[in-house]
């Protein structure tokens, strides 16, 4: 099964947009478990303070609760501590959490819109591919 790492930008844009790739991508986690997430603390808590500003509250898809709906996503999650494993790796430095949280997870995928992580490539095994190529991974 893939297992893979969701940046910050995908969870808040999942929120705000449930049909596009970053909102598949979570449909298919909680309604199909069609792959394994890998989570840390502090991508939590980030995850968590985006969801949190006015400007992206406003644009929360209607009927959706992110406070509950990151709750029921993280409780599926298989959380690792936070490390600085990939400490260098992207061009921003507050990226490499991510990389370091797959390796952590043994996730083979960080699933990333931004470009200075889509930069990386690949790190040790792990690929960092946007939205829409792990949708199409996902074969759904």
């Amino acid at each position: 099964m893939l297992r893979a790492v969701l940046d910050a930008n995908v969870f808040v844009s999942a929120a705000m947009s449930p049909s596009s790739p970053p909102g598949r991508i979570l449909e298919h986690f909680l309604a199909h478990r069609a792959f394994e997430l890998v989570v840390s603390p502090g991508m939590v808590a980030e995850v968590q303070r985006a969801l949190g500003y006015p400007r992206v509250r406003r644009r929360i898809a209607p009927g959706l609760d992110p406070e509950e709906w990151l709750l029921d996503v993280v409780a599926l999650a298989e959380i690792v501590a936070d490390s600085d494993a990939a400490g260098g790796v992207s061009r921003d430095p507050d990226d490499d959490r991510y990389v370091s949280a797959a390796l952590a997870g043994g996730a083979g995928f960080v699933v990333s819109g931004d470009e200075d992580l889509l930069a990386v490539g690949g790190y040790e095994g792990i690929l960092v591919v946007s939205p829409r190529v792990f949708v199409e991974l996902l074969g759904r």
